[in-house]
């Protein structure tokens, strides 16, 4: 991990703005390990126990509903503390909301209440969306051509949290035995704790006068036709993932399969989410990101197929590993295009506004696919989701349209400003 390769050595290292990009990028790469571990948990756990504790099985994916609502709850107002007082901030603020959440989860367990595990998943949302930004901190770290390599490197540490996640479901959940998955709960808090003081480590610059004032109306900015089509992709491209995976494991359950069985689709669909984050930066920089856009909404297409031909393990798992890999294509080359609509000063709100949008319309997503999944079934959850797939090309091929007759527009971004170390 010390060895980050974000390019050869050259004068931007020895720059103030970039002394501590390679620190940094580590950081944040371990911390997306560990920290990612949160998501990876409740989405494992979060419909089982949901069905378990739910009044009604209709009610069953609700907790990571609320999850995904907890994340969009909080994308703003972590863009606001960001601006404010610095992304460190929000990052321990974040990480207070995790361990909190791993905590009230056991505690949800212990007394049999649906509603407390609510509440404790909605806190594990408000840090899966800290969580999230981590990717556009590593890209304030480095020079302009280096952003999206150092974007994918540190969504690459989910790799691990694909690993790290459901072993702690598998060695924990009978631990404390009858209460199933409460210690699962206490060890997820734990890895929060953990991850919290490898980010204390972490030196960003904070904003200065300038970047908390100043930036265009936040209109003009989302008017832009490249920031509308990096967010259809990444709310079509999340959206998806979240869609099947929160049904996934309660489909996997409906077909007779057992819980471990589960816990390693959830765990290779992780690994298949991050391990492209080692080349999605370079394959960005050769291909372009709105050609890795392509390439995931395929992936996302060649996953529901997959699950529509049989419902048996190696469905399941293929399904999952496919979906993974088309998150990541679409998301990380969406988040490029992010990274392409705005100026320095404009960063967090902008970059908030996104995941804000992206987050919120999971939401609706996840309410969705549990009620579908208990009504019509597996297929149906798969054959829907062919739908905001075709939508998200035609948005894309129209951007490509765009671009073709008219010039980029080159100043939106410049290196990040600040020498104020946080």
């Amino acid at each position: 991990m010390s060895e980050v390769n974000l390019g050869t050595v050259g004068d931007w290292r020895s720059s103030s703005k970039y002394a501590h990009a390679r620190g940094n990028v580590a950081r944040l790469t371990i911390a997306q390990a560990l920290a990612g571990a949160n998501s990876t948990v409740f989405y494992a756990t979060g419909a089982i126990v949901g069905n378990t504790l739910a009044p009604s099985h209709a009610l069953a994916t609700l907790p990571i509903s609320i999850f995904v609502v907890g994340m969009a709850a909080s994308s703003l107002p972590a863009g606001a503390v960001a601006q404010r007082w610095g992304r460190r901030t929000a990052f321990m603020a974040g990480t207070a909301c995790g361990v909190l959440a791993g905590l009230l989860a056991a505690w949800a367990v212990m007394l049999g209440s649906f509603w407390l595990f609510c509440v404790a998943t909605f806190f594990g949302g408000a840090y899966a969306a800290v969580v999230l930004s981590f990717r556009f901190a590593a890209a304030d770290c480095v020079p302009l051509e280096r952003r999206p390599r150092a974007l994918s490197f540190v969504m690459a540490g989910g790799v691990f949290a694909g690993v790290i996640g459901p072993q702690l479901v598998t060695w924990t959940m009978n631990l404390w035995s009858p209460y199933t998955f409460a210690a699962t709960f206490l060890a997820q808090a734990a890895v929060g704790a953990l991850a919290a003081l490898v980010l204390q480590g972490v030196r960003l610059s904070k904003p200065t006068a300038a970047e908390t004032a100043g930036g265009r109306p936040i209109g003009v900015i989302v008017r832009q036709p490249r920031f509308v089509t990096a967010v259809i992709c990444a709310v079509v491209s999340y959206l998806l993932m979240n869609f099947l995976m929160t049904a996934a494991p309660l489909a996997m359950r409906m077909c007779g399969l057992s819980q471990r069985s589960s816990n390693l689709g959830i765990q290779w669909h992780v690994i298949a989410m991050y391990a492209p984050g080692f080349f999605t930066g370079r394959l960005i920089a050769r291909f372009g990101a709105q050609r890795v856009v392509m390439a995931g909404l395929a992936f996302t297409a060649l996953s529901a197929a997959t699950g529509l031909l049989g419902v048996d393990v190696a469905h399941f798992w293929l399904t999952l590993i496919l979906l993974g890999m088309g998150w990541n294509f679409g998301f990380v080359g969406a988040s490029a295009l992010v990274l392409e609509c705005h100026q320095p000063e404009e960063k967090a709100r902008v970059q908030s506004l996104n995941d804000f949008i992206v987050f919120g319309t999971m939401a609706f997503g996840s309410f969705l696919s549990g009620d579908l999944l208990a009504t019509y079934g597996w297929n149906t959850v798969l054959g829907l989701s062919l739908v905001p797939l075709a939508l998200a090309v035609i948005a894309l091929l129209g951007q490509a349209v765009v671009s073709r007759r008219a010039p980029r527009w080159q100043s939106a971004i410049s290196a990040p400003k600040g020498d104020e170390i946080g």
